[in-house]
């Protein structure tokens, strides 16, 4: 029987871990020049740390590791009868694969308190594993980008945090819109329309206005229980327009009333007065990113020129810690979705050529003699800093050509006798097929 692996996980072959390492590796140089610093946890964290942390939907998807041993011992026979499945996974097994790298951050922070200079900027490149029904585009083991800053509450941090975008995506190559909200002025809206306890049915209405245009918003609003009234007070808000600078204004009209709603606009004010960034950024108030969590600003960003879902997003919240019994450590942090990212990338034919690259040169094997003499000029052509491969076997001209076809190795180098003599390389263009005689010295130089 030929062996597979788990449904919802991958394999990643040598051209797409280029890819992935590119991508990770621009994500990291990018988080370390604003001066986060990197950080990992374990893969497994216990399960008192990750329970009751994601709702009752997350704990359901968490992945539960069995205890070492017998680890039925402790299980009576009318423990098995009861079949409370629940009851008997919290009997079985202590730890957990994390499903998140925020929970971990968390308790990183709490476990490490006294350790950490605050605000303590930290990134992390870890997978996170989810019991998931695999479906297009969701797995049940992916990466995840993230970087937090904890014990600030400057807005310098969440300008700084879309520098961070902006340049990450600069140097990707790839075009993006930010899309920027604040919850406090989701709060704000429905403060003023006497609606604070209806504040996700409002946001989840707006959402819809691209899809199902003004009237529809409407319809679904009075069938959420608003009043006409309160939908009409909602008219400018639904069809706002215009300008950051005028949308602003027009916010600040609405929300006059509302303390929290002009905290929220002054707090977008600034950060985008501050951004400067190449990429557009704007209020959109149909925003909302798990409104339980964030407690200021919160991003999110798109692709312009791919049909796929968000690629970025992030926001601020106030508690992070107190879950482990730190209160009032208020954070904002972002996190790229490395897999979009890669498909946007594909799809735009954006990776670089280096970043599929194996060897850059490949020395054809013509015989015992000749093979020994390229493994040392290999040697000093790699301590320039060119991948180089020699070919092992002394085979066919042919397969060892096939070979390094197939692996896209750019340039082959050919040292037989007569080369040996000369003291030269027959180093030959594989794209073009030209060939030339050089020097190791010409050819190191040539290759950088």
């Amino acid at each position: 029987m030929k062996p597979s692996i788990p449904k919802g996980t991958r394999d990643f072959g040598p051209v797409e871990m280029a890819r992935r390492n590119y991508i990770f590796n621009t994500i990291r140089e990018v988080y370390a020049l604003y001066g986060y610093r990197q950080i990992e946890t374990p893969s497994m964290e216990l399960l008192s740390t990750l329970m009751g942390k994601y709702g009752e939907e997350g704990d359901k998807l968490l992945f539960k590791i069995l205890n070492s041993g017998d680890f039925t011992r402790s299980v009576s026979t009318a423990d098995y009868e009861a079949q409370n499945a629940p009851q008997l996974a919290a009997r079985f097994c202590e730890k957990g694969l994390r499903y998140d790298l925020t929970v971990p951050f968390a308790r990183y922070v709490v476990q490490h308190r006294e350790e950490l200079q605050l605000p303590f900027k930290r990134f992390q490149i870890q997978p996170v594993w989810r019991a998931d029904r695999p479906q297009k585009g969701r797995y049940r083991e992916f990466y995840q980008c993230d970087a937090d800053v904890v014990g600030s509450d400057s807005l310098v941090n969440e300008v700084e945090l879309l520098q961070i975008v902006d340049e990450v995506y600069r140097r990707f190559g790839i075009r993006v819109a930010i899309k920027i909200n604040n919850r406090k002025i989701l709060t704000g809206i429905a403060e003023v329309l006497g609606a604070a306890d209806r504040i996700i049915d409002i946001t989840v209405a707006i959402d819809k206005f691209d899809k199902i245009g003004l009237e529809g918003v409407n319809a679904e609003l009075l069938a959420d229980g608003l009043s006409q009234a309160q939908v009409d007070q909602l008219q400018p808000i639904i069809t706002l327009s215009g300008t950051n600078a005028e949308k602003l204004a027009t916010m600040r009209q609405v929300l006059s009333s509302s303390e929290a709603g002009l905290k929220g606009i002054e707090e977008v004010e600034y950060v985008l007065s501050q951004y400067e960034g190449a990429a557009e950024a704007s209020l959109d108030l149909t925003l909302a990113r798990g409104l339980n969590y964030y407690t200021g600003c919160i991003f999110e960003v798109k692709a312009l020129d791919v049909e796929i879902g968000s690629i970025n997003g992030g926001g601020r919240y106030d508690n992070l810690t107190g879950i482990f019994g730190l209160p009032g450590l208020s954070g904002v942090g972002i996190s790229f979705g490395a897999d979009r990212i890669y498909d946007v990338l594909t799809q735009l034919d954006l990776f670089p050529r280096e970043a599929h690259a194996g060897a850059r040169l490949l020395f054809i094997n013509f015989g015992e003699k000749e093979g020994a003499h390229c493994l040392r000029l290999a040697r000093q052509v790699r301590q320039a800093g060119i991948p180089t491969e020699v070919y092992p076997d002394a085979a066919k001209m042919k397969k060892q050509m096939q070979y390094a076809n197939a692996l896209q190795v750019p340039y082959v180098a050919l040292v037989g006798e007569q080369e040996m003599q000369e003291g030269l390389i027959a180093l030959k263009d594989m794209t073009t097929g030209e060939q030339q005689k050089l020097t190791l010295d010409e050819l190191i130089e040539k290759l950088r």
